[in-house]
């Protein structure tokens, strides 16, 4: 049995290079997962404070307390409230949700939100 000459070096060469390129996909996947999340959480966040900012100004309408009835609303859609005031007949509030966890890193997203008659 004879081999040719430089041949032998290289064998397994591709599959290094496959099991390389499905680690880099794999980083990338998880990656762009973490990206998406947190696109999510952002929306959501943002939602919650639209949502608590027009309870609060209906509450306000009606003479109530403004800030329980956005920090009701934000806790009932995955949110908590972590300002509110009013200015004048205006709500503001913003709101925070939980991020993704990734790599031991954290970050909670916030939404704000204004809300008042015309």
């Amino acid at each position: 049995m004879s081999r040719r000459p430089g041949r032998g070096d290289q064998r397994g060469s591709a599959t290094l290079f496959a099991v390389a390129c499905l680690a880099l996909l794999m980083v990338l996947g998880a990656a762009l997962g973490v990206v998406a999340a947190m696109v999510h959480a952002h929306r959501q966040a943002q939602s919650a404070a639209d949502l608590a900012a027009l309870a609060g100004a209906q509450a306000l309408a009606r003479g109530r307390d403004p800030c329980s009835a956005a920090t009701a609303i934000a806790s009932a859609n995955d949110g908590t409230l972590a300002s509110c005031r009013v200015d004048g007949r205006d709500v503001l509030v913003e709101v925070r949700v939980d991020g993704p966890r990734w790599l031991g890193q954290h970050g909670d997203l916030s939404g704000q939100a204004r809300a008042g008659p015309g």
